[in-house]
């Protein structure tokens, strides 16, 4: 094999997108995706690609810091995608340690044994961070996330994955470790775990059940196709430059309620349902604390760069999504049992 890349996370939404695309465009890679498979990973995300001679998949946790040291030795990785970490706003603020185990320790001991394995020779090796605008903080009515605004960390979620891009920076500067990093912003798209606000509200409309809305609902954010997402994550870690950060955004902002009556036009559509009976579901619920009012970002620099931009306008994409969860009912009923219903219960209160 040319290289082995191990992918972190590579169970979960996006990080079975980004195994799913290095898999197929680069047969001479080994890919070896590590997840600890808690609630967000599962493998069945990746049923169409497991018996690819490329692909190998180890069940892990990055907070193991022996484990990862063997794991390290047993495939001498030429490179790190490090997408595993908790990332749900509301279970940081139930649990900010569990946040701060795996986003924080975990990503140094990866950094660690990327260290300790790499030392000898850095030449061909990257450390590949993917974090999350978040990490910015909460803008105005006006302005854009650039890679160079500073760091204003709101929620244990956030603040932990701060902690973490520090951390990689700081292996970079004091050991000379290659690192690129990326914050990018809300993603949607197939196999999203149904806790996050558009899987969420689409299985709650096919089951006839309340859309909760925090607060308002005008809180604001930039909506990013997660194969764009992947695609952006590939041209980043064979074209990015070396201890540079890319924002990637879908240049495409909507306040929550905006984005959710849309959504309910096109459910009403699809279920042949009356106009208007999707949104008829909307329900105001007591706002979540520290809750940011809007994120948006510029990503002029992968766009100027790499030339990367988003391939969907984002109805299109929202419909596509939507199409792929009423097609697969099967995978949307298979996670949305168990913890996950009384989670469900503790948070909303239905």
């Amino acid at each position: 094999m040319k290289k082995t890349l191990l992918i972190t996370g590579g169970a979960g939404f996006i990080g079975s997108h980004v195994v799913r695309l290095f898999v197929q465009k680069y047969p001479e890679y080994k890919i070896v995706n590590l997840d600890k498979l808690t609630y967000a990973g599962n493998l069945e995300n990746l049923s169409d690609i497991e018996d690819s001679d490329n692909y190998v998949f180890e069940k892990g946790d990055i907070v193991d810091k022996q484990f990862i040291q063997l794991l390290f030795e047993k495939y001498d990785f030429n490179g790190v995608i490090h997408l595993a970490a908790e990332s749900h706003v509301d279970r940081s603020i139930t649990n900010p340690m569990d946040f701060i185990m795996t986003n924080v320790v975990g990503t140094v001991n990866l950094l660690n044994a990327a260290k300790n394995n790499w030392s000898e020779n850095f030449e061909d090796k990257l450390f590949y961070h993917v974090s999350t605008d978040e990490v910015y903080g909460s803008l105005p009515e006006t302005g854009l996330f650039l890679e160079t605004t500073p760091y204003d960390p709101q929620s244990p979620y956030s603040s932990s994955k701060a902690s973490s891009d520090h951390f990689v920076r700081a292996y970079g500067n004091t050991y000379g470790l290659p690192f690129v990093i990326s914050n990018c912003s809300n993603n949607y798209g197939p196999n999203q775990f149904p806790e996050k606000l558009l899987p969420l509200f689409i299985n709650n409309i096919r089951k006839n059940k309340e859309l909760p809305v925090y607060g308002d609902g005008l809180f604001t954010r930039d909506w990013l196709f997660v194969e764009d997402h992947a695609r952006a994550i590939d041209l980043i870690y064979h074209k990015g430059k070396n201890a540079e950060t890319y924002n990637i955004g879908g240049f495409n902002e909507w306040t929550n309620i905006d984005l959710i009556k849309v959504m309910c036009i096109q459910m009403d559509e699809i279920l042949g349902n009356e106009k208007g009976t999707s949104e008829q579901l909307i329900t105001y619920v007591k706002d979540r604390p520290g809750h940011d009012k809007r994120y948006a970002i510029d990503a002029s620099k992968i766009k100027n760069e790499l030339s990367w931009e988003p391939s969907l306008q984002f109805e299109e994409g929202l419909q596509k999504t939507i199409q792929w969860y009423m097609n697969n009912q099967q995978w949307i009923d298979n996670v949305t049992t168990g913890d996950y219903q009384k989670y469900y219960v503790e948070q909303y209160g239905k």
